[in-house]
């Protein structure tokens, strides 16, 4: 019964943040601030998901395969490689250190 009051109590907060979202007058949202913030905020929050998934194990820092796929497709994004290029970069430097460390 708890899990279904938290998803309750999650999709109404959902809401309400939606309905605030909507509520903003327009001159505040036009403002240059509010527009890079806007811009920069979906970045930022998809870097820390990614370094949070690829070196983090629960409360422990971890490096291991993830990392090092990571990191190939970091080169290959500075290489300015096609996306499909960066992802699969990152699957076979991932999949070769796990076949190699086991």
């Amino acid at each position: 019964m708890n899990v279904w009051i938290a998803i309750g109590v999650t999709a109404l907060g959902c809401y309400v943040v939606k309905l605030v979202g909507f509520l903003v007058p327009t001159s505040v949202l036009e403002r240059p601030l509010v527009r890079r913030l806007a811009a920069l905020l979906p970045v930022a929050l998809l870097a820390a998901l990614t370094a949070q998934q690829a070196f983090a194990d629960g409360r422990v820092l971890v490096v291991d395969a993830k990392a090092a796929g990571l990191a190939a497709a970091a080169v290959a994004l500075v290489l300015r490689a096609p996306f499909l290029v960066v992802v699969a970069a990152a699957v076979v430097v991932t999949a070769g250190v796990r076949a190699m460390t086991g």
